[in-house]
């Protein structure tokens, strides 16, 4: 009687899970993006994402009680982003809106019949004065807070601060422009001017109402970073590279350096240039809130650079002859690095000690010792400084991200609670553990396992393997930084929740483990060699004993996307089913959209060694059944990947099906699409992995 008790009460539990929890509820916690203060540290401001309704946030020190300052009521597929105070503290410019694609089309996913393009926009931060500025992007605010400079069609317009006139183009020059920088007294912007093989440092000065570029070459210059006197401007150069294409490694080459321009007599140096070896080629694909170049206090100029193999900060006094010292040691990768307001100390996010993590952490630019500022099992990121705090993004295994004020023992406090949804089933997840196996090669591969809840070793279950994108990402033991892939692990909750085992796997090629792992040997179109760590993944969850060997599932998106098709192309065998969102199936259709004129004809060797990498190359191996999931606005993959793939697959007679979002990007805008995805895949799933194996 006992045991029929026990085995009840384990049932009600079990199903009582699964019935309260669901995809909306998992969904349902709004995601914070671009956290920034004010320059005097008394302003906190960021945006939600609510559910796919976009809206910026004030807290006020101390108390941070929150305010919401726009206007935002539904899930619109529109986009916010590029949060900017002004330098007066009391007004926050922002981009509101969609990006146009090649065609010059702004994205609208939800059929909006009116204008969904990107809009620069002022609020004052009693959330009064709302106003549009001008079509465009990327604002930035002159030092005397009298001008805003922005870009629109690839040109830097301008507007007065305190007045509705007309904007204006502030100058002619060839190219599209972007970095825009003010000289500390506001005479002058410092920009890159971007135009297709190289990029040049250009000058805009007001007075003389003149553009210049003092030091151009055949390369690529980036990052312009201003002395505090006006006097200098440090910029980095990459040397340009023709023939060298995306998703292929590049553990070295020409070494890149840093230029040093004299704007009083218009010469530029040499300050620094990288070795050759590690570190030659500059990394500039990680989260980051400031410049890549910081000029710091005392002349010292601070840079990324991967000389050990890790991307690590070092830095260098401008005006002495003196090798750079290293600021961040340890085995990991720096983020989000910004400066206090002294110009004397770093702020940063750094998986160093926890490598499946993120902490806060802090150096002395001229003593260096960095102190860990944050610690424990959860993932801090995005650091803004405050008068007498440090405010970060935190999330845990069991719950997303959220705006959190750090504590003097390493803990954080949550601000914003009221903003919290009281659905959200933090009770109810699991906590991934981290396990590692052996590629098909032997290289170590690491990965989050989640256990579904109740879990019995003595039982056989279906299995999941879920691959991110990028491929330039790394899953976290929680809730991870980006909204994309905090969804996607919402979503390896939500199916552990109902009863697989999932493997989510940090593939090569991935961020986090340094240089060699990242800029892995015959990656991508280069080889595919990350699939050697595909089918480990699948033949150690073959070879669990608490696994169905015949209910083994595939899923991912974009980068994720191939490696399902990948999967189910050249292993049908190992993988029952997948679910391959906006994947990417034909390496030389994907490398044009990333490179502008390619022509497989002109590069025969790669293109043939890219078709070979391709799950295209591999389409006569494929039996699975599958489920496509695409956008056919997407700017990233284009939707003729997912054309071309099914109508190969209709030729062989193999099971498809799809799931098409018209007007949809890559990463989805609207948040019923997110929904709509996970349950078709929760669904498809089910009938391929559950259903047909009662």
């Amino acid at each position: 009687m006992k045991k029929t008790f026990a085995f009840l009460l384990f049932f009600f539990i079990i199903f009582s899970v699964k019935a309260q929890v669901s995809i909306e509820d998992l969904l349902s916690v709004p995601f914070p993006t671009y956290l920034t203060s004010s320059a005097d540290g008394k302003h906190l401001a960021w945006i939600f994402n609510d559910k796919g309704i976009h809206n910026i946030f004030i807290a006020e020190a101390p108390d941070f009680t929150t305010r919401k300052l726009t206007g935002h009521t539904f899930d619109d597929g529109l986009d916010m982003n590029d949060v900017v105070f002004t330098p007066g503290g009391n007004r926050i410019v922002f981009t509101d809106g969609n990006n146009n694609n090649s065609g010059g089309e702004a994205a609208n996913p939800a059929h909006l019949q009116t204008e969904t393009n990107e809009k620069v926009r002022m609020v004052n931060t009693d959330g009064s004065g709302l106003r549009t500025i001008g079509d465009g992007h990327s604002p930035s605010v002159s030092p005397d807070n009298k001008i805003i400079t922005y870009i629109s069609k690839g040109a830097v317009w301008y507007a007065p601060v305190d007045s509705e006139k007309v904007t204006k183009k502030l100058f002619i020059a060839r190219g599209n422009a972007r970095s825009i920088r003010w000289s500390p007294g506001g005479k002058m912007l410092a920009f890159i001017s971007s135009r297709g093989d190289h990029a040049l440092l250009g000058i805009y000065d007001f007075d003389k109402n003149s553009v210049t570029y003092p030091d151009p070459s055949v390369d690529v210059d980036a990052e312009p970073v201003w002395s505090p006197d006006g006097k200098w401007i440090a910029y980095a150069r990459m040397p340009s590279h023709k023939n060298e294409f995306s998703f292929t490694e590049m553990r070295e080459s020409s070494p890149w350096s840093i230029r040093l321009l004299n704007i009083t007599n218009g010469k530029a140096v040499e300050l620094w240039k990288a070795s050759p070896g590690k570190g030659s080629v500059l990394f500039e694909d990680l989260p980051r809130t400031t410049n890549l170049l910081i000029w710091a206090a005392n002349d010292q100029l601070v840079f990324p650079w991967e000389k050990d193999g890790w991307l690590h900060l070092y830095a260098i006094p401008v005006f002495k002859k003196e090798a750079p010292h290293l600021l961040t040691p340890g085995a990991g990768i720096i983020e989000n690095v910004v400066e206090t307001s002294d110009k004397t100390s770093l702020v940063y996010t750094s998986n160093i000690g926890d490598s499946h993590r993120r902490h806060i952490w802090r150096v002395n630019i001229s003593q260096g010792k960095p102190v860990q500022l944050s610690t424990g099992n959860g993932i801090e990121w995005s650091p803004a400084i405050l008068q007498n705090d440090i405010a970060v993004l935190r999330s845990t295994a069991t719950f997303p991200a959220w705006p959190s004020i750090l504590q003097n023992d390493g803990s954080s406090n949550q601000i914003a609670k009221n903003f919290l949804p009281v659905n959200f089933p933090e009770n109810s997840l699991v906590t991934p553990q981290d396990v590692s196996f052996k590629a098909k090669d032997g290289l170590e591969i690491h990965g989050q396992l989640f256990l579904p809840p109740g879990y019995d070793a003595g039982k056989k279950y279906p299995a999941l393997l879920f691959f991110h994108g990028g491929s330039r990402r790394q899953m976290l033991l929680g809730f991870h930084y980006m909204d994309y892939y905090s969804n996607d692990y919402a979503m390896n909750q939500y199916n552990a929740i109902n009863g697989y085992i999932v493997l989510s796997v940090n593939y090569r090629s991935g961020i986090g483990y340094g240089l060699n792992f990242r800029e892995a040997l015959h990656y991508g179109a280069n080889g595919a060699s990350e699939y050697n760590d595909v089918i480990g993944a699948g033949m150690y969850m073959k070879n669990r004993k608490d696994v169905d060997p015949k209910r083994i599932g595939i899923w991912g998106g974009s980068y994720g996307g191939y490696l399902t098709a990948m999967g189910l192309a050249r292993n049908s065998d190992v993988f029952a089913a997948g679910v391959d969102i906006h994947g990417v199936h034909d390496w030389n259709e994907e490398t044009k959209n990333w490179t502008p004129g390619y022509d497989p004809a002109q590069h025969k060797d790669f293109a043939k060694i890219a078709f070979e990498s391709s799950p295209v190359h591999f389409v006569n191996g494929w039996r699975s059944p599958v489920l496509f999931i695409h956008g056919d606005d997407d700017r990233n993959v284009p939707f003729s990947e997912t054309v071309n793939i099914i109508e190969m697959l209709r030729k062989r007679n193999i099971y498809f099906e799809q799931l098409i979002f018209p007007d949809e990007i890559h990463s989805f805008l609207l948040h019923s699409n997110w929904l709509q995805s996970y349950h078709a895949g929760e669904e498809f799933f089910k009938r391929m992995l559950k259903d047909t194996h009662q």
